[in-house]
């Protein structure tokens, strides 16, 4: 059975949208989900399923998690493989950039059309910057850093996708741990 890594949005906010890790599990065992294992409480799951289709494994875990909580919980599926290559591609970012105080990773659902890439990208200055690659986009915020051009939300909302993020130490600890 293939393996995905699951980022789920907009959880754990506040006192609504409660979805505990326990309760994640549940749901994502009765989407068919298998050896699921959770890691912190902001929406990060590893499963197998049968499901061969990333579009399918999302669908069926949504309708999962909207049964389970009541509520919308949109979710970015990724193999180990491309979770993996999000994860080179911020050690690289990370390592031409050693003044970084803060280093986000957007995963999207879906890949952003060119001409959107090439206008966030273009909101870069000379202390921070957006690098899109694939279904990524990394939020590199050196000293100093306040919103300008480069704002985590508004570059969320100019790729027009659905999108939820996650440092860098989660992203490559996932990856090492997870995807190994």
């Amino acid at each position: 059975m293939p393996t995905y890594v699951a980022f789920l949005r907009a959880i754990n906010l506040g006192p609504n949208r409660k979805f505990p890790k326990a309760d994640i599990v549940a749901a994502t065992e009765a989407a068919g989900g298998r050896d699921v294992r959770t890691h912190i409480n902001t929406g990060n799951v590893r499963l197998t399923m049968s499901l061969r289709s990333r579009a399918k494994v999302e669908a069926a875990l949504e309708a999962a998690y909207l049964e389970r909580t009541g509520f919308e919980v949109p979710t970015i599926a990724y193999t180990p493989a491309e979770l993996v290559a999000i994860a080179d591609d911020a050690r690289e970012l990370a390592a031409a950039r050693t003044d970084l105080e803060r280093h986000y990773v957007y995963l999207l659902k879906e890949e952003p059309e060119p001409d959107l890439v090439a206008a966030v990208e273009a909101r870069g200055d000379e202390v921070n910057a957006i690098v899109v690659r694939r279904r990524a986009a990394h939020l590199l915020l050196g000293p100093g850093y306040q919103a300008g051009g480069v704002d985590p939300y508004k570059t969320e909302k100019a790729l027009r996708v659905v999108a939820t993020n996650r440092n860098f130490n989660v992203v490559t600890t996932l990856a090492d741990t997870w995807c190994s």
